[in-house]
């Protein structure tokens, strides 16, 4: 099968502040800055990136999708992104699991996943 994951589009209030803000907390490199298409991913030629465009209205409720990162330190990594704009949010979690739901400065709800459990 043929099929290959490009990239996630993102719809955005405002595409290039966004996307700067993902680039910055990934450490990515942007491949268009454009207003309509602010691309970045994690290397030029590295695939899947993320495509921030305009959005015709703002986000209303909880995301359908979103993205699970595991950092090694995920306190560490909370407190990082915490200090660049991202929140605590609440999308129904019951307190003692091993993620923490974070939004990015639109809303936008991502997880920073514990170690993963070996076993």
């Amino acid at each position: 099968m043929g099929l290959e994951w490009e990239q996630l589009v993102i719809d955005a209030a405002d595409p290039v502040a966004l996307g700067r803000w993902w680039c910055e907390a990934l450490g990515w490199t942007v491949l268009n800055d454009s207003r309509e298409e602010y691309e970045i991913r994690p290397e030029p030629d590295r695939l899947p990136g993320l495509l921030f465009g305009p959005a015709a209205e703002g986000k209303t409720g909880k995301n359908n999708v979103h993205l699970d990162f595991r950092p090694d330190d995920r306190d560490a990594e909370v407190e990082r992104l915490l200090a660049l704009g991202a929140r605590y949010t609440d999308v129904g979690q019951r307190g003692d699991e091993p993620w923490v739901v974070l939004a990015d400065p639109e809303g936008n709800e991502f997880c920073v996943l514990g170690n993963r459990s070996r076993g």
